[in-house]
């Protein structure tokens, strides 16, 4: 059996000739959790799902931003504000008159990653939602402008927040 940090840095060295391949993917191909890729990179960020609320709360106030579910049969994005949450029963209920509503278990999420990598030869600037099973329960990335560019106010409030959180 392979240790840990051996396998950490063959599949570090794996994302280092694959930069940008989708993190999901690479997850598949190895057999392993999408959290096990994201605490090989190198540039990931982790902290402890119990800030669900700060972060929320923060990027509740950003403006437009892109909000995405992956699973194994559909990417789905929608782009907009987060609308604000409110914890009830074992749900953070999600309240907007439109875009994004819903109810996320908020309980579930076991760790949040700050990820800045390439991918399809753009800049991103991700949050990933974590969940006990070591799978995406949903990702936030900093919104852009017209040019497809990174919104600059963003992308200094995301490095704020990794600042804050990740110490």
């Amino acid at each position: 059996m392979v240790d840990k940090q051996t396998f950490n840095k063959k599949l570090a060295e794996y994302m280092q000739n694959n930069p940008e391949e989708l993190l999901e993917k690479i997850a598949q191909d190895h057999q392993v959790t999408l959290t096990q890729v994201i605490q090989a990179l190198p540039e990931a960020k982790i902290v402890d799902g119990n800030n669900f609320d700060t972060v929320w709360g923060e990027v509740s106030t950003w403006g437009d931003v892109m909000f995405l579910i992956h699973s194994g049969d559909i990417i789905a994005e929608i782009s907009g504000e987060l609308p604000p949450g409110k914890h009830s029963d074992k749900y953070f209920n999600l309240r907007h008159q439109k875009g994004l509503s819903g109810h996320i278990r908020a309980e579930h999420c076991q760790y949040i990653a700050f990820i800045e990598r390439t991918f399809m030869k753009m800049s991103t600037a991700s949050i990933v939602f974590l969940n006990h099973a070591g799978q995406s329960m949903f990702k936030i990335f900093v919104g852009r402008d017209e040019k497809h560019q990174l919104k600059t106010e963003q992308l200094e409030k995301y490095r704020t927040l990794v600042k804050k959180l990740a110490k």
